[in-house]
């Protein structure tokens, strides 16, 4: 049923901001920009290995309320340190949702709280490392 991952949504009240402050983090402008009444209400990039897809969406648009606290899911990206992706995160303005911790050989996960009220994950996942290796890429 579940084939991959396709989008992960992201909702801000300023999406401009989120997408200047996402440019920064993935060191990549947003490919894609759609207004609405004159405004930005929606932004893509493409990023890492696969071009997975983050938009950040116009939080009018949320199909529920957002809550006062994060919560709810989190989609951990790959990355290879984890905790100097965690500590370049803080340092750009996320905070501190869970801490790194390694959650048994070959996987190390961290979270932050971006300034618009998502929860970002990072992880280190050696089974990612090796399905990259094993498709050639």
């Amino acid at each position: 049923m579940l084939r991959g991952l396709t989008t992960v949504s992201f909702y801000a009240d300023d999406v401009a901001a989120a997408r200047d402050w996402y440019s920064e983090v993935l060191g990549t402008p947003a490919y894609f920009a759609r207004e609405v009444d004159g405004h930005i209400a929606y932004v893509e990039f493409r990023i890492g290995d696969h071009q997975h897809e983050l938009g950040i969406v116009d939080a009018r648009f949320a199909p529920h309320a957002h809550p006062e606290q994060p919560a709810g899911q989190v989609t951990y990206w790959h990355v290879d340190d984890v905790d100097a992706a965690f500590e370049r995160l803080l340092a750009l303005g996320a905070t501190v949702h869970d801490k790194p911790l390694e959650r048994g050989p070959g996987f190390v996960t961290a979270s932050v709280v971006d300034p618009f009220g998502n929860i970002l994950g990072v992880m280190f996942n050696q089974h990612y490392l090796d399905m990259l290796a094993a498709t050639g890429a």
